[in-house]
Order: C-alpha cells, then structure tokens, then sequence
C-alpha cells in the first residue's frame, strides 16, 4: 500500500494568519492527532503572514477518503474549531502526491 501526502494551502482573510495559526495548534491539529490523522506539519507561510499550509500523511488514497469522510462528520469537528476555521478561510487548494521514506516522489 502506498503512502500519500496531502497537502493543503490555505489564503486567509486578511490579517487573521496569527489567529489561524492558534486556532490550528490548541484545537485543529490536537483534534487530528486524537483522530488518528498523521499531521506532517502546519504553519503560516513564509511569503504571506495570511496564507497557510497544512499537510497529512496517510496509507494510500482509499484511506485518505475513509479516515477523511469520518473525522469531517465527526461531532468534534463539527462542535469544535471547524466554523472559525472555515470562515477564516477566503481559498483553498489541495494537492495529493505519493510520499516514500520521509519524502515526495
């Protein structure tokens, strides 16, 4: 079974890559974690204080979608960070590669 990446990015509201970012680390990426989702890393952007990225690792594709559809559907989810979350963001973009050995092919 192949190993993928997701990664995520992230353009903000403007001036809310700070608040974003602490959303993210005291209840996002804890709620991931608990979840049972690999979360690769997380952070603001070097170029733009208001974009943001955000990348996960899991056992192949059908896992991404299996483990993706529960944690989304999830009354922690839904209950928790997810409204301040989704209304910071302005744009997302998400891409899939396949991850070997701690890197990207």
């Amino acid at each position: 079974m192949a190993q993928v990446v997701e990664i995520l990015q992230y353009r903000l509201r403007a001036g809310s890559g700070e608040r974003f970012h602490h959303i993210m680390q005291q209840y996002s990426v804890p709620l991931h974690q608990a979840s049972g989702l690999v979360v690769l890393d997380h952070g603001i952007s070097l170029h733009d204080p208001d974009s943001y990225y955000l990348l996960r690792l899991f056992d192949g594709m059908a896992e991404m979608e299996q483990v993706l559809q529960h944690f989304y559907q999830s009354q922690a989810w839904l209950k928790g960070p997810r409204a301040e979350i989704v209304g910071l963001i302005e744009e997302s973009h998400r891409v899939v590669l396949p991850y070997q050995s701690g890197h990207y092919r």
